[in-house]
């Protein structure tokens, strides 16, 4: 199992919790006013669109980070959940979480890449925001193919590569990308057109891939705004260098996005 996700998450989870919300991930802004708490629903919103979770199906949450996905789809859906990550800390607090709750989530300490579940023991694989942390990305999508029951679907949203970055322009960056890679742990994008070839290749059908660059921009001024909410808090969890670099990787990103470089991806697809 690779610690290296797990060692960087350990360390950033409280506070990324304040900076990010309880749901952990990008927001999906339908307008300039929309607050981050909206617009992160939001996104898990279209996720729930594409993924068509029912009462009592069986769904695997890969990366689950903070767990608040997995015990709303138990509380709301009636699902039975199983969340997956390689940090410790996310396991034990995701379970604690869902032991407050009530609800029929659970979790463990498995890597998604080398899962170990048995084949077709799910009706949903759900992956939301994991897969950049993932270098076998081929592992992750061959493991949720072989999992997935017949008539199955999986459902994955995260950043995406928009356009080949040559060799000059990364050494010329490479002040920025070191930054990305301080603030966010050791990532690696791909196409949203080759996590949908990928899946072809496991004989599942792709239902929907779409770009959402556009509508998730507005997370990284977002978050900013709630470092400096929680900066005295913040710092007590992370030392200055952290937080300045936490910020100066939204802005990193931020010119990404604009410049067509990264964006964001949702994707969907069922297994026949």
């Amino acid at each position: 199992m690779s610690t290296q996700p797990a060692a960087h998450y350990d360390r950033v989870h409280e506070a990324w919790r304040l900076i990010m919300g309880e749901e952990f991930h990008y927001g999906y802004f339908s307008s300039a006013d929309t607050t981050l708490e909206v617009a992160t629903a939001a996104l898990t919103s279209e996720m729930l669109s594409r993924a068509g979770i029912g009462e009592g199906n069986r769904v695997l949450d890969v990366g689950c980070g903070t767990g608040r996905q997995s015990c709303d789809l138990a509380a709301d859906l009636g699902a039975s959940v199983l969340g997956i990550t390689t940090s410790a800390s996310g396991v034990a607090a995701a379970s604690a979480l869902a032991r407050s709750r009530g609800v029929d989530a659970r979790f463990e300490q498995r890597d998604g890449t080398a899962n170990g579940l048995p084949d077709g023991s799910f009706d949903v694989v759900w992956a939301l925001e994991s897969s950049h942390l993932m270098r076998d990305r081929a592992g992750l999508l061959s493991e949720s193919a072989r999992v997935l029951a017949p008539g199955g679907r999986f459902v994955l949203c995260d950043i995406i590569r928009k356009r080949e970055i040559p060799f000059l322009e990364v050494r010329s960056r490479r002040h920025d990308l070191a930054v990305l890679r301080s603030a966010f742990g050791d990532a690696h994008m791909e196409p949203l057109a080759a996590y949908a070839s990928s899946l072809e290749d496991l004989g599942l059908e792709v239902l929907d891939a779409t770009d959402i660059s556009e509508p998730t921009l507005g997370t990284f001024a977002a978050w900013r705004a709630n470092v400096a909410a929680h900066e005295a808090t913040l710092l007590e969890l992370l030392d200055r260098q952290s937080v300045d670099d936490f910020v100066r990787a939204t802005e990193v990103l931020e010119a990404f996005w604009n410049d067509g470089t990264l964006g964001y991806g949702i994707l969907a697809a069922v297994k026949p």
